[in-house]
């Protein structure tokens, strides 16, 4: 991987943040620009790597953080700001913290919004612009959603920089997840294409945690802390009734993060079914005869499983996408549902099913505290990054460390589960259920 961060050019403008470069004189110092976080952090990767190459630094991400000196001229810039997607808790305080940043730490008085996504970046679109100040966010962080609005799909990529170059705009900042960050990047390339002075800088959003190369995503914890509350309705189901069963779906399209979360949170699950990892329902080493023998020695089971779970057996044929590209996913959770019910009745099975599914709740409520929190610090850092002339990257964490992470890596791959990593194996042991189907 090259973690090399681009730069519009040369920073000469003296922070106005008036930090210190001096241990020990109780002020808030600047970050070094050599400051590097290490990819990874143990002894036996290190020495690998170095033994491997003796001549080239162990791969490691830039430090985020306020710099020194700064590339725009405060006074100068036009800011926009947009956001993507789907619906995530926090957005709203991405932006009021973008915003406050901007207006009272940098001095920057031209912030602007754009309505709906990528089409507010469009001027087929017919959507207005709007004018950010601290008194129309302070309070927005109280909301779930986004007080911009947002969309899905691509746009065309010259017209949007054609709007970027046509109103002025210096730093762009794009709240979304892997789809928008594959826009930031065809957007970048454009500007570059042009020789244009313009920094674009990803604030990554996804609820289901799976930007490569951040190790969390704002919206995910408080998506997980949602689901407990359906995790905990669903046991109490399920135990007031004989044979009682209740089936979580969570949200997860490609990655299990949320369902292997939320159970290790809320330990009444006692299976996990996860994208990673292949699931069998037939035979005895399958989900069924492992729910009729949980039924028959403890009397009721709670089941969590991602959206994006059994997408094989279920599209065999049909595959549909939607406007952002992605596989329209079937409905796993009534198809086990439905399944579940057929098998056990088939099997004379006395039993009762509450299917909960609680994905519109999540993705519209507002931020807990510590997402909150989070996305302050993301929001904080990701100006910081745009000032001083970075570009063509976003704002992440890795081992508790705030980094920047070229957008072009970012989107080289999605983030998995590792089904042989401490996560998976802490659901194992928490749960009780197979390691392996089938």
């Amino acid at each position: 991987m090259d973690l090399t961060i681009e730069r519009l050019g040369p920073a000469r403008i003296p922070s106005p943040l008036r930090y210190s470069n001096v241990l020990g004189k109780h002020v808030a110092n600047y970050v070094p620009e050599h400051a590097r976080v290490l990819y990874d952090v143990s002894l036996e990767g290190v020495m690998a790597q170095i033994e491997a190459d003796p001549e080239r630094p162990p791969l490691s991400f830039e430090r985020a953080g306020p710099r020194e000196f700064i590339y725009f001229d405060p006074a100068k810039l036009r800011v926009g700001i947009v956001t993507c997607g789907g619906l995530c808790p926090g957005i709203n305080n991405v932006i009021r913290a973008l915003v406050m940043e901007l207006h009272y730490h940098y001095g920057v008085r031209r912030i602007h919004g754009f309505l709906y996504g990528f089409e507010g970046l469009a001027p087929s679109a017919g959507h207005d612009v709007t004018d950010l100040s601290p008194a129309l966010v302070k309070n927005i962080h109280h909301d779930g959603g986004t007080i911009l609005g947002s969309s899905r799909g691509p746009q065309d990529v010259v017209a949007m920089v054609d709007t970027l170059e046509r109103m002025g705009i210096g730093l762009l900042f794009a709240i979304g997840g892997d789809g928008t960050m594959r826009g930031v990047l065809a957007i970048h390339e454009e500007i570059a294409a042009r020789g244009l002075k313009i920094s674009i800088i990803g604030v990554p959003k996804t609820i289901d945690n799976d930007i490569l190369l951040v190790e969390k995503t704002f919206g995910f914890e408080t998506a997980f802390s949602i689901a407990i509350q359906s995790i905990r309705s669903a046991h109490v189901e399920a135990e007031g009734a004989p044979n009682g069963i209740g089936l979580v779906q969570v949200m997860g399209r490609h990655s299990g993060y949320i369902a292997a979360n939320a159970a290790l949170a809320e330990p009444d699950v006692n299976c996990v079914l996860i994208p990673e990892i292949p699931f069998v329902l037939e035979g005895d080493s399958g989900l069924i005869a492992w729910l009729v023998r949980r039924l028959e020695s403890r009397g009721h089971a709670v089941i969590v499983v991602a959206e994006g779970v059994g997408q094989d057996r279920l599209q065999q044929d049909r595959k549909r996408y939607d406007p952002s590209g992605n596989v329209d996913l079937a409905d796993i959770g009534l198809f086990l549902k439905e399944l579940i019910g057929q098998e056990l009745t088939a099997r004379g099975v006395r039993h009762t099913l509450k299917y909960i599914d609680p994905s519109y709740l999540v993705r519209s409520a507002p931020a807990n505290p510590n997402d909150s929190l989070f996305c302050a610090t993301l929001a904080q850092n990701a100006v910081h990054a745009g000032l001083s002339g970075r570009t063509g990257m976003l704002v992440g964490i890795w081992n508790n460390v705030f980094t920047h992470v070229p957008i072009r890596e970012a989107v080289a791959a999605r983030k998995l589960l590792d089904p042989e990593g401490e996560l998976w194996r802490a659901v194992l042991e928490t749960t009780g259920q197979p390691a392996l189907w089938g």
